[in-house]
Parts: structure tokens; C-alpha cells; sequence
């Protein structure tokens, strides 16, 4: 009989080496933190508690537009829920291209149109198809973190490039020629950001499409808020030619975040690969998300939309000097989005601390910078004002009475 050790079996549940290069969504954790608070006593009204207040979270307070709930709810009736082609309804492409030609000025082939399961498969379909093991992507501290995460998860790296308030918190062309190496591939921005709320200038973001395309490399730009902008001429990056590739979401804008629709602007050339890619990884996106939203671009739906824009604006100009007159300093107001990037340092020695003081004490839920990249970010903190001007009015006073000022 043998004394050897018999070999150790292989663990069945041994992940692949990708997953470690991911980190938390802290933002979800400290959510997390922030209901279990909101089921104590304190913030039961019943028991003269107050309610939680979550400005921590990314997603507007009005829903999708009526006309669009209605074409669900029609296409629900009619039975039309089968399979549509995997790049989406040619009807709901040219929609798309038709909203581009109006309200942007640009002219954009509906072919070159791939609608997704949401912005985060567009990246997904977008990195599975560009992105070799070893490749490096350019990309702004702070950023968003489920951005840079899926480069990592196809085997590229995200290699985050500090930022400052004079910078607007993105990068431009210089940063970008300086950090260029061997291996990078070309870089990924976002405009207007999460979790800064800034755009890239247009004379600024034309300058880093001339570099990354000078060393051929691609320009990937997110503009899930470029709907959501509320200073000078916002524009889209797809006017500075076919080659840069744009992200887009029916989410923040037209008020549709748990509908899951986005889409790609692709250059020609690729949109049959990313159209064999999606196919084979979720087939197409949601049928019924997709006859809906052929009702955002009616006159009555984008009159709906601009409208909440114009609230989202007055939200941002109340929050932004209430902020600063806490000592929560704002380095640089927001253009976009619906989000603001203060200096928490004042108060505290560092964000993550300060909002999990300002949930428990304050019953004021934020989000601490340690998401958003490395460069400083612990003494930043995001606030969302995607809530109602009550709420904000609310929190200020709140906060106000915690930190005494």
C-alpha cells in the first residue's frame, strides 16, 4: 500500500485570475450601509425619527416619459416581444440617427447605429472586441469605476492619470501625448462624467482625438449625459470624425435606468464584429425597451425631457453654493450629469468617513470618492442631485446642523 498523500483535487470554484483585478462597487456597499440605517429607529417617522435621504445613488427621480410607458404597455397588448436583430430595430436606428441630425448637427449613418443592453454591454461588446490581453486604456482620475472595470475583465489594463480642478478633472491633450507608451491603446473618457459632473471642452477633446489618432490609437467617449448638459454648446464627439467611437443610454436622459437600452456610434468597419459579439452574448437587447423608446423622440416626449432638464439645472445651481457655505468645497461647478465632486477635508480627514458620519448622524446618504480612482479621492465626496428640490433643501439643513455651519 502506498504512503504517498493522495494529490489534492482542483477547487471546482477556483475563479479565474480576471476577478481579482476587479474591485467593490463601493458605491453599492455603502448603500448598503445606508438602508440598514434607514431600518433603525431613527429614521422611522412613525418613532419621531427622520427618513433617510439618499443622494448617493445615480438615477433620476422622474421615470420614464408617459408616451414611453404607453408603448410598453401597446406593445405589450400586441403581442410584439420576439427577438429583434441583434444591432436593434432598424425603426429605432434611424430614430436615433434622426435625434443626432436635430439636436446634435451631425449627420450619422444609422448603419454605423448598434443599439445594446444598456451602456455598460455597449462597453462590454466594445472592449471584448478591441481589447488584447496587455493593452492599456487612458483613462481620467477620478473616472467611473465599471468603465476601467471592463478593460480589466478582457485582460487589458485601465491606467488611471491624475487630474486636477484646472483640468476640469479630465485629461486633455498634453496628459495624454505625455502618458502614451507602447502598450496603450488608446484612451476612454467620459463627457460629461460621473462622478464630476465636467465635460471635456470641445477645443480639448479635438486636441486628444489629433493625438490618439496620430499614433493609431482609438478614442473610446461615454456621453450617457451628454443629454444632461446645462452650460454653453454641449456637442457630441462624433463631430470630430467616424473614427471615435461614442456610448450612449437611454437611461439618464430620457429617465429609462432599469429598461436597460443603450447604443453604440461605431465606424463602419466595425459594426459586424460587435454585431457577431452581441449576438452570441445576449442576442439582442429587450424587445419591449426598444419599441418603447421609438416614443422619446416625439416633440411631446423631448418637450417632457427638457423640461427635466431645466429642473435638473435649478437643482444644480441651488446645491452647488449651499455646498460651498458648508465649507464642502465644490473645485470646479458641473456642466453635466447630475452629480457634484466636493472637498470634504474641512470636516473630516477623509470622505469615507465623512459619509458614514453623515448617514448615521445627518441621515443624509452620499457616496465617498474611494470608487472613482486614486489621485485625491479620498477627500472627495459625490453628491447626486437627481432628488427632489425638497430633499435637497432637506439635506442642506441637515448637514447644516451636523457640521455647524
Amino acid at each position: 500500500m502506498s504512503l504517498r498523500p493522495a494529490p489534492s483535487k482542483p477547487d471546482p470554484l477556483r475563479l479565474a485570475q480576471r476577478v481579482a483585478g476587479i474591485e467593490p462597487f463601493w458605491v453599492m456597499e455603502c448603500a448598503k450601509a445606508a438602508d440598514a440605517i434607514a431600518r433603525t429607529p431613527a429614521c422611522d417617522p412613525a418613532q419621531g425619527g427622520e427618513r433617510m435621504l439618499y443622494l448617493n445613488i445615480g438615477e433620476p427621480d422622474e421615470t420614464a416619459p408617459p408616451a414611453v410607458v404607453a408603448a410598453a404597455q401597446a406593445c405589450l397588448d400586441a403581442g410584439r416581444t420576439q427577438y429583434t436583430h441583434a444591432v436593434g430595430l432598424p425603426a429605432l436606428r434611424r430614430a436615433l440617427s434622426g435625434w443626432y441630425a436635430s439636436r446634435w448637427g451631425v449627420d450619422i449613418d444609422p448603419g454605423r447605429i448598434v443599439v445594446t443592453a444598456g451602456a455598460s454591454a455597449a462597453l462590454q461588446l466594445l472592449c471584448t472586441a478591441l481589447v488584447e490581453p496587455g493593452d492599456e486604456f487612458l483613462m481620467p482620475d477620478p473616472c467611473y469605476p465599471c468603465n476601467r472595470h471592463f478593460v480589466t475583465a478582457s485582460g487589458g489594463t485601465a491606467r488611471l492619470l491624475p487630474t486636477t480642478p484646472a483640468q476640469r478633472f479630465q485629461l486633455d491633450a498634453t496628459s495624454v501625448a505625455d502618458a502614451w507608451g507602447p502598450a496603450t491603446r488608446g484612451v476612454m473618457l467620459a463627457s460629461p462624467s460621473n462622478p464630476t459632473g465636467t465635460s471635456v471642452p470641445a477645443e480639448t477633446l479635438a486636441g486628444i482625438v489629433e493625438v490618439v489618432r496620430a499614433r493609431g490609437g482609438i478614442t473610446i467617449v461615454d456621453e450617457i449625459y451628454l443629454g444632461l448638459s446645462y452650460d454653453g454648446d454641449a456637442r457630441t464627439a462624433l463631430a470630430l470624425g467616424d473614427d471615435v467611437l461614442v456610448v450612449n443610454s437611454f437611461s439618464k436622459y430620457f429617465g429609462m435606468t432599469g429598461w436597460r437600452l443603450g447604443w453604440l456610434v461605431l465606424p463602419e468597419a466595425l459594426v459586424a464584429p460587435v454585431e457577431k459579439l452581441a449576438q452570441n452574448l445576449y442576442i439582442c437587447a429587450s424587445a419591449i425597451a426598444q419599441q418603447a423608446a421609438l416614443a422619446c423622440f416625439t416633440p411631446e416626449t423631448l418637450a417632457v425631457c427638457e423640461e427635466r432638464r431645466a429642473t435638473m439645472k435649478a437643482r444644480r445651481d441651488y446645491i452647488v453654493p449651499a455646498l460651498d457655505a458648508l465649507g464642502l468645497t465644490v473645485p470646479v461647478q458641473p456642466d453635466g450629469a447630475f452629480y457634484v465632486w466636493f472637498d470634504v477635508t474641512a470636516h473630516a480627514p477623509d470622505s469615507w468617513q465623512f459619509c458614514f458620519d453623515m448617514m448615521e448622524r445627518a441621515h443624509v446618504a452620499l457616496t465617498p470618492g474611494r470608487d472613482f480612482g486614486h489621485a485625491e479621492t479620498g477627500r472627495y465626496a459625490r453628491l447626486s442631485f437627481a432628488s427632489s428640490m425638497d430633499d435637497l433643501h432637506e439635506a442642506v439643513r441637515r448637514l447644516q446642523r451636523v457640521l455647524g455651519r
